[in-house]
């Protein structure tokens, strides 16, 4: 069996930007698939989540019928506690709903990039992208990764702009989105 690399041996059809286009677009391709992926299995644990709240509710219901006794408290601090643990796994998927969005975007961005790329009359027309990078700024919501792209784009180190953000974090609060 022949392997896909070993069909590409003519490099008289080679083209730096064509291959770039493809590597970017293996890329995007994997993200989306990803979040495919992460979507279906969080849809599934919010399911079960619902699930469970409301087998919570009902047994709370149901205790409100029973004589004061330990049995009973126990059942109310159990519902109590399954209630809070919810509460924490909500919190939970406002992060991951955050690092959907930022794939997303990281996504998007790959196939506009992809676009100006492809398109010979733009690739080296500084006003394409300029609206490109204006354009990737626009969709990012949150401050810090507003913050994290000017510094990236203003010759920031990936490295140095992620230790930048995680000391922010340190010191700041969760954002809010």
């Amino acid at each position: 069996m022949k392997n896909n690399n070993e069909d590409k041996t003519d490099t008289s059809s080679w083209s730096q930007v064509r291959e770039t286009v493809l590597m970017i677009n293996t890329a995007v391709a994997r993200v989306e698939y990803s979040m495919i992926e992460g979507n279906d299995s969080v849809n599934a644990l919010s399911q079960s989540f619902v699930d469970i709240v409301n087998s919570a509710k009902q047994i709370a219901i149901a205790s409100e019928e029973l004589e004061d006794s330990p049995a009973k408290n126990k059942i109310d601090s159990n519902c109590k506690s399954i209630s809070e643990g919810m509460q924490n796994a909500i919190i939970a998927f406002q992060f991951y709903d955050k690092l959907s969005q930022r794939l997303s975007h990281v996504s998007k961005s790959l196939s506009s990039l992809t676009d100006i790329l492809n398109d010979h009359s733009k690739i080296n027309e500084p006003e394409e992208w300029l609206t490109l990078q204006n354009m990737i700024r626009s969709r990012y919501t949150l401050d810090a990764d507003q913050q994290m792209f000017d510094d990236v784009l203003n010759g920031m180190s990936i490295e140095e702009a992620l230790k930048v953000e995680q000391q922010k974090i340190k010191d700041d609060d969760v954002e809010l989105f």
